[in-house]
């Protein structure tokens, strides 16, 4: 296992039992911005801000989106847990942006560590829980898959497709959603929206035919299963709220 990625995952933070919060509703204490085109730690355009008990995606100082996609990372690594949180999409997103980014965004998990992530990258090398709201009349499901340098295998299959799709119906922007994640420690990895389980996989894996990714597996000696590593909130494009963040630790 990479260090960049989850070596350091059991020194994650263990409270005596239950859940606890990952934010405290009033700052941002714990998370760390990566934008791309900025140096870690860089939000000059103050996208990332707590708003009345939660963390929003903020496009106020934004004219376009040109690209700048955000990650929110929490602080320490993860490995076997629960992670429980509720999102709402609202207003419009930036003009241009393309479609598939309109009512978009995630929660990044298994992630490369913050430090790692080069200045002019898109996205962190990780798993993403990635959340859709409406957009025109056609479904659109949220609680699905995406893969940036990254593999999954479902069903027995090694699946590499970049995107994959979960069971969950449609749902109208300005509501809040409720979802959780589940990473049990055989590595059996589940999506659940609104308490319904809705994408189940397993064996999580870096992907060697992903430039972003190589690196990773030439630190980790050729390994390529992902056993953990960092959560990120994600920007991309269309404003979004976070709240209720908590995780139960399985291990």
């Amino acid at each position: 296992m990479a260090a960049a990625l989850a070596a350091a995952a059991p020194a994650a933070d263990r409270p005596a039992g239950g859940w606890r919060p990952l934010f405290d509703g009033k700052s941002l204490d714990g998370w760390t911005p990566k934008i791309t085109g900025q140096a870690l730690g860089a939000d000059p355009l103050g996208t990332f801000i707590v708003d009345r008990g939660t963390i929003r995606v903020s496009y106020a100082h934004y004219g376009k989106f040109a690209g700048r996609f955000g990650h929110l990372a929490y602080r320490l690594p993860q490995s076997a847990y629960r992670l429980r949180f509720e999102y709402r999409f609202d207003g419009t997103y930036l003009p241009d942006v393309e479609a598939w980014q309109h009512s978009n965004s995630g929660i990044m998990f298994h992630g490369q560590a913050p430090e790692t992530i080069t200045r002019d990258q898109q996205f962190p090398v990780s798993l993403e829980f990635q959340l859709n709201g409406a957009d025109g009349r056609e479904p659109r499901p949220t609680g699905n898959l995406c893969t940036p340098g990254t593999n999954v295998v479902i069903g027995g299959k090694l699946e590499t497709e970049h995107c994959i799709r979960s069971r969950a119906r449609t749902f109208p922007n300005g509501r809040w959603i409720k979802a959780e994640l589940e990473v049990t420690p055989d590595g059996r990895i589940t999506h659940r929206i609104e308490g319904v389980p809705v994408l189940t996989y397993s064996a999580a894996q870096l992907d060697p035919a992903d430039a972003e990714a190589r690196p990773l597996i030439d630190r980790a000696g050729g390994t390529l299963a992902i056993s953990g590593g960092y959560l990120y909130l994600q920007s991309e494009g269309h404003p979004v709220a976070f709240r209720k963040i908590e995780l139960l630790p399985l291990n």
